[in-house]
């Protein structure tokens, strides 16, 4: 195994399709590896679209002083509505990955926790100056935990959770299923805890020598979780740092 090619011979299990499945597929074979693109979660309208409607209404409307964005999806959901949000109302991103996708829906960005991209590293690193009483709106998925409507409300906030949209398990192909009981799939990426549980759901019992890599402390506790042996840690949220924290663990 070089140096430059860390991965050689590694076929890796790669949860999620899009612009980010080929951007880490890439990566993967830049490294020697070999990326097995499955994903493992799609996503649906909300069940409930008129509380929605009614919840981004009063948003355009200038009724909230916040939003906080949780993931990519549901910004996408935002574009998708034509949203329009008030120059008065702040905009706060878990992440760097949300703060990029509101960038580049054409939304600005307020804050963004800058040493733990999380929920909670959302609610701790909440600015003090900015910690007043008023309306947030928290548009999520479904299987959202209440972390940070809670967190949010302890903070003095009027916190108002919306179901944005669904998150629903995607079958991996038989093939792909084979490859990982069989071990020749020897790693896969595990990028939520939503990933974790349908790892947990469809491929369980993992083979003792593939090696679990989740995408930062929050992910790496939902994979345990769920069941699964955690090998590799992130140190951040990124595709980056979670191929990183992979090739760490090939090379020791």
């Amino acid at each position: 195994m070089s140096a430059a090619r860390p991965l050689s011979s590694w076929r890796v299990l790669v949860p999620r399709g899009g612009s980010w499945g080929d951007r880490v597929a890439a990566r993967v074979r830049e490294l020697g590896g070999i990326p097995v693109v499955a994903p493992m979660l799609n996503f649906a309208s909300a069940e409930d679209p008129a509380a929605l409607a009614n919840a981004l209404h009063e948003l355009q409307d200038g009724q909230y002083d916040w939003i906080v964005l949780t993931s990519a999806t549901t910004v996408d959901v935002l574009v998708s509505q034509g949203v329009r949000i008030p120059d008065d109302t702040r905009v706060a991103a878990v992440g760097e990955t949300t703060a990029a996708a509101l960038q580049l829906a054409g939304y600005r960005v307020d804050f963004v926790p800058t040493s733990d991209n999380s929920a909670r590293g959302l609610v701790t690193e909440w600015p003090a100056s900015e910690r007043i009483h008023g309306r947030v709106l928290v548009p999520q998925s479904d299987i959202a935990e209440p972390t940070l409507v809670a967190g949010l409300a302890k903070l003095g906030f009027a916190a108002e959770y919306v179901t944005a949209y669904r998150t629903i398990g995607v079958p991996v192909s038989p093939e792909v299923a084979a490859d990982v009981a069989s071990g020749r799939i020897g790693a896969i990426l595990v990028t939520s805890g939503s990933v974790a549980r349908q790892v947990a759901a469809q491929l369980m019992p993992l083979p003792e020598s593939t090696v679990i890599a989740c995408i930062g402390p929050r992910t790496a506790f939902d994979t345990r979780a769920a069941g699964l042996a955690v090998h590799a840690i992130a140190e951040e949220r990124t595709s980056d740092s979670l191929i990183d924290a992979l090739v760490d663990y090939v090379t020791g």
